[in-house]
């Protein structure tokens, strides 16, 4: 049986989509998976990268984008009423649910559903403080989520996805290969059944060329 660790970040519509896709597009397949939340923005920032809602066309593509795969996959999505927001109260209750480094699919599904369905305001406090108490009515959570252990486990997971080379989310690490994004879920279904493609140049040796681009672009 394969492994799977799952890099996710609430605020990113693609890792939503990935996450609902992907027992269907692993269907038939034996493998387990740890989701771990990340902050998406540390690790742009890690990477020198704008964020795709910071540059505002691809902000436009990246909505319309991803409402249509939801649509073309039959995935309910609605862009919640302010977007980008900051995700760090979810990341942070998923995690203080878990009380560990990963969460389980019930708690990921949770707080996907509650930001990317419905069209509402994902961090207002009213239901920030409603989605808390339900998931403490079906277990206790194990922390607080301001618990200095909450934040120190977040940042710990950020800093592992990106010494893993995680740049964005979703990303699916197996056996130490990296797959990045909704459309990689074919590849990582073809890894996991064992393909050689995965083997041999196509993807070992792809980037093994050099750039002609300078190490670092003039401001």
């Amino acid at each position: 049986m394969k492994h799977i660790d799952f890099y996710l970040d609430f605020i990113s519509p693609y890792a939503y989509l990935a996450f609902e896709h992907l027992p269907q597009a692993l269907e038939g397949l034996s493998y387990s998976v740890d989701y771990r939340p990340v902050l998406l923005g540390a690790m742009i920032r890690h990477h020198g990268q704008l964020g795709p809602a910071e540059i505002p066309a691809k902000r436009t593509w990246t909505y319309r984008h991803v409402l249509w795969l939801g649509h073309a996959h039959g995935i309910p999505i609605d862009m919640p009423a302010t977007h980008p927001y900051s995700p760090l109260a979810h990341l942070r209750l998923a995690l203080a649910a878990s009380g560990a480094p990963t969460i389980n699919r019930y708690l990921a599904e949770t707080i996907f559903r509650e930001v990317w369905r419905g069209g509402a305001e994902a961090a207002d406090p009213a239901r920030l403080a409603a989605l808390q108490a339900r998931l403490a009515s079906a277990q206790p959570l194990a922390m607080a989520p301001g618990d200095a252990a909450v934040k120190a486990q977040l940042k710990a997971n950020t800093d592992e996805a990106i010494a893993r080379g995680v740049f964005g989310v979703p990303a699916f690490v197996v056996d130490g290969q990296l797959f990045w994004g909704f459309d990689s879920l074919p590849a990582l279904r073809a890894c996991l059944q064992g393909d050689p493609w995965f083997d041999g140049p196509g993807w070992r040796a792809a980037d093994q060329r050099p750039s002609a681009l300078p190490a670092t672009r003039p401001a």
